[in-house]
């Protein structure tokens, strides 16, 4: 491409901007680092959409805008930019067009239309489904605000009760489970999973004609001041999808999951995780749950909230956790733990990882014995998991391997243990 034509060149990433837009009335209670709720944000990914390259051609100061309405998601499509490029031989990329075949049909072009679908939607729109949770988060307060932060700021957990959902300052957010025959869902859904494609990498849309997906979706919910109204904002939500298990229960398959960027580093990925956590443990017919290529982010999530979840339990406790640990002969130790996988559901590799990591944590690091037992049998683990790829080295070969291995494991798992309990 030549130079001149580079100059129309844009990055999709940055030139598309996303916002969730409440209520004028709803917009002025919130404080601080509170407000960045509704401010526009960008996706992380957008070749779905624009192509591998995520670059858009034909314009100059392109500003593409996408609102949602917060709790609703109805959507208001602006395209702006100071020059097109009119060229047939190089003509300008469809837009409009492109982004037809991702968003719902309904979405409107109108500044008007919008503020009144925002303003009809607050007071009107209540969450689909069942609820299936709640917690309570302390609002920013000015005093102890340091400005305008980017989501990753410490934010006090009510999770423990604490602070009450009628307490000043507090802020609920609650999950409900829905499937696409909860009325109304299916096209509720079309709105929102326009974020998987923007913020999942390698996401794509779920197909509807599979009738077993299940849903929860996450709110914050706030009280309108001097008034008995409670108004709906969408933060984000996880999929799954049921396959047989024999002989006669289902293994759940968690297959999305997103928070949008407002929300992201406050804790409620783990609060959504967990949800969806109880609510596999309080099904009988479940027998498991897995999580379908998940994203490193998504992996260190999941690893610290089953990590609290286990020592919770106190499993690190328990006369069995060390019995047989790096033995040959370990039977008594492996019918322990494969009955505590399944009571928690958790699947086989993370169970191993799981219980390597409270291992790990629990070792004396003066004591060598232990210490060679431990790396023992995370070694066995290892190389049963890559057996074949290991088989087909020599002996030297798969001994250099496997330590290297090792060292990459535990260095993780060090990380993981550092996030989860300090």
């Amino acid at each position: 491409m030549s130079e001149d034509l580079a100059e129309w060149l844009s990055d999709s990433n940055e030139v598309f901007n996303l916002q969730m837009v409440r209520d004028p009335e709803d917009e002025d209670v919130l404080e601080n680092e509170d407000q960045q709720a509704i401010e526009p944000f960008n996706p992380n990914f957008t070749y779905p959409i624009f192509g591998e390259h995520e670059k858009i051609f034909g314009y100059k100061g392109l500003d593409i805008q996408l609102k949602f309405a917060s709790g609703s998601l109805r959507q208001y499509l602006s395209i702006n930019y100071d020059s097109r490029l009119n060229s047939t031989a190089t003509p300008a990329d469809e837009l409009e067009g492109t982004l037809y075949k991702f968003i719902p049909s309904d979405y409107t072009k109108s500044d008007l239309d919008f503020q009144k679908i925002v303003e009809t939607d607050a007071e009107n729109f209540k969450p689909l489904g069942e609820r299936v949770g709640s917690y309570v988060k302390q609002a920013k307060s000015k005093s102890k605000s340091k400005g305008k932060g980017k989501g990753k700021g410490k934010v006090e957990d009510a999770g423990d009760g604490e602070i009450k959902e009628d307490d000043e300052g507090a802020v609920v957010f609650e999950m409900y489970k829905s499937t696409w025959s909860t009325t109304g869902f299916r096209d509720y859904h079309r709105r929102m999973q326009l974020f998987i494609l923007l913020f999942i990498e390698g996401g794509s849309y779920v197909q509807e004609d599979e009738d077993s997906w299940e849903f929860i979706t996450l709110y914050e919910k706030r009280k309108r001041p001097n008034s008995d109204i409670f108004t709906y904002h969408f933060v984000g939500y996880t999929s799954v999808y049921p396959f047989w298990c024999y002989p006669d229960q289902v293994r759940l398959r968690l297959s999305q999951f997103v928070i949008l960027p407002p929300y992201q580093h406050q804790g409620h990925g783990s609060k959504l995780y967990s949800a969806l956590f109880s609510s596999m443990l309080s099904r009988p017919e479940v027998a498991e749950l897995t999580v379908e290529d998940p994203a490193e982010a998504f992996e260190d999530l999941r690893d610290r909230n089953d990590l609290r979840f286990l020592y919770k339990q106190g499993i690190t406790e328990d006369p069995m956790f060390t019995v047989g640990l790096g033995e040959d002969s370990r039977s008594e130790r492996a019918e322990w733990e494969t009955k505590l996988r399944k009571k928690y559901k958790i699947a086989q590799r993370q169970f191993d990882r799981l219980l390597e990591m409270l291992l790990l944590k629990n070792l004396n690091k003066k004591d060598e014995e232990k210490i060679r037992k431990y790396r023992l049998g995370v070694k066995a683990r290892l190389f049963r998991f890559n057996y074949e790829m290991l088989s087909q080295m020599t002996p030297d070969e798969r001994k250099e391997a496997l330590a290297k291995t090792y060292e990459s494991v535990v260095e993780d798992y060090e990380r993981i243990l550092e996030m989860t309990f300090h």
